[in-house]
């Protein structure tokens, strides 16, 4: 008799969780539905009073219709890295789309009443970008500059773009010491919270792997959720490397070294990436970066929707202009990348200490430097450097090692209209822009053997043995994962000379292969994914 009155007792108190979720969530809904039909009768009314001035295909919608709300939820749209790259050339692309709904030209497929729905989406565009950056009077002049002199990205006048400054809301990004991606991601639902609470739109669009805003976009919300994923938050790799208890920059070596510890943290990434896994799986709309990238997020994100690679846009059109006899190029060693840890600056330091002694210091004789490119993001990254100054002293290679931070793209593209050699050093790189950059720009590129680098990019590898190989394909650039590999690799190429006949046909094959991650593909891919998949229907 007891089990039985336990029985209701927990029958009742389950039925009213489910009952008050349902209701909470509903209350959501409505409250996040009034604030985007706001946003879209402040639009309508702010267009109708300019209406007069403008041109009526200029228009950014159509009384009858309304617009049609795009929120991208990118916090850093300000910096100038790759991620940033993939947001503006979607937005472009975006705008493309609404010029060619405006003008009833463009490639819309599906059955009539998607194409027609899609179509007049497309002809309503409004873009809404969520960031963390300080608002003030001239920002989005001033990033719409930034753009076209960052990037070359000149976004469509047709489409409006939107800025919700979540300035004061910045410190919920703040890095935690402990329990890292529950509080990182506890952060961004907590930030997202914030930003559809300002102006809410039809559609979410995650161009930063926060797959935890879902939660409130998909969930709260009711919006559809789109998803560019750089890199998965976990993955099986991270798990593997706790379980080998092998010591890295996020595997500290008091926890390896104790099998405690290590258990317990095993745990912690097994029951994040289950639940990482489910948000994921709540997105519509999947684009992924890399072949290396959709392994891991359709194992994780077991009941998400087909997942799609979109080789992220990199600026080959200018950098395979660079001529690559015409100054001869230098003995640069060339490395690109942000001075973050998983970059691993240091292997590139030993692997060029290592270049500068083997075969009785034969390559001294050739004046070899090696050239660090990046920025530094915050003061961990300014000390990460100084121990790179330091580690560089103490092999003995600093009159040879330069380091150049914060610059503009100028800087960058005139090392890489210099350096015959390009390094990439970071262990699973999701895709690897700036290898792309290198292979463009026409330099014989070692990169890390695995990731991104190994799965789509260096397809065909060079052994310094039969140039060209069983497959009868001339390489694209060399592999490695230890110093010594790395050395003996770039000892190969500088020997052989910068005018050799096997040098110069691997940059020239090299810099084909490049054009598969060109601006132009990206757009095409991008716009043929979207207008097939549920978000503009």
């Amino acid at each position: 008799m007891g089990f039985i009155i336990w029985l209701h007792l927990v029958s009742a108190a389950l039925s009213s969780l489910i009952v008050s979720t349902i209701l909470v969530v509903t209350q959501c809904r409505h409250s996040f539905r009034s604030i985007r039909q706001a946003f879209i009768s402040h639009v309508k009314e702010r267009n109708k009073a300019s209406s007069a001035n403008a041109d009526s295909h200029r228009r950014t919608f159509q009384e009858e219709e309304g617009t049609f709300v795009i929120g991208f939820f990118h916090p850093h749209c300000g910096g100038g890295g790759g991620g940033e790259r993939v947001l503006w050339k979607a937005i472009q692309a975006l705008g493309e789309l609404k010029e060619d709904a405006i003008q009833g030209t463009g490639n819309f497929r599906g059955d009539l009443r998607h194409v027609a729905q899609v179509r007049r989406n497309c002809r309503n565009l409004a873009v809404v970008v969520y960031t963390i950056d300080e608002p003030k009077e001239t920002y989005e002049r001033d990033i719409m500059k930034q753009l076209q002199d960052r990037f070359s990205i000149t976004i469509s006048s047709s489409l409006e773009v939107h800025f919700v400054h979540l300035h004061d809301q910045k410190h919920f990004l703040n890095k935690s010491k402990r329990l890292t991606m529950i509080a990182e991601s506890w952060g961004t639902i907590r930030l997202a919270w914030c930003a559809l609470n300002e102006i809410t739109p039809h559609v979410f669009l995650d161009t930063t792997g926060c797959a935890f805003t879902y939660i409130v976009a998909k969930l709260l919300a009711g919006c559809k959720v789109g998803a560019y994923v750089h890199y998965p938050t976990i993955s099986t790799d991270m798990l593997s490397l706790v379980w080998e208890r092998r010591p890295t920059y996020n595997n500290k070596s008091e926890i390896s070294s104790s099998p405690v510890v290590t258990y317990v943290k095993l745990m912690y990434y097994s029951v994040f990436a289950i639940f990482y896994g489910l948000v994921g799986s709540l997105a519509d709309l999947v684009m992924v970066n890399s072949s290396w990238t959709k392994g891991h997020i359709q194992y994780l994100w077991r009941f998400a929707r087909d997942v799609h690679v979109v080789f992220p846009p990199v600026d080959t059109e200018s950098l395979v202009r660079l001529s690559l006899t015409d100054p001869p190029r230098e003995n640069l060693i060339l490395s690109i990348g942000q001075f973050r840890p998983e970059k691993d600056h240091e292997l590139q330091l030993k692997a060029f200490a290592l270049l500068i002694v083997m075969h009785d210091g034969e390559m001294k004789k050739s004046y070899p430097k090696l050239i660090l490119v990046g920025s530094c993001r915050n003061e961990d990254d300014r000390e990460r450097v100084d121990q790179l100054h330091k580690l560089a002293r103490e092999l003995k290679i600093e009159d040879s090692v330069k380091f150049v931070l914060n610059q503009p793209y100028s800087v960058l593209k005139d090392y890489l209209s210099r350096a015959s050699v390009g390094i990439h050093t970071m262990w699973n790189e999701h895709f690897g822009i700036g290898v792309v950059e290198m292979m463009a720009a026409g330099l014989v590129t070692v990169a890390h053997n695995s990731g991104g680098p190994r799965s789509d990019i260096i397809q065909s590898v060079w052994d310094f043995k039969d140039f060209a190989n069983n497959t009868g394909k001339i390489p694209t650039g060399c592999l490695a994962g230890t110093a010594e590999e790395y050395a003996h690799a770039i000892y190969e190429i500088i020997k052989r000379g910068d005018t050799s006949r096997e040098v110069t046909e691997i940059r020239c094959c090299a810099r084909r292969s490049a054009k598969r991650f060109s601006d132009q593909v990206f757009m095409k891919s991008f716009k043929e994914t979207t207008l097939l998949s549920p978000l503009l229907k």
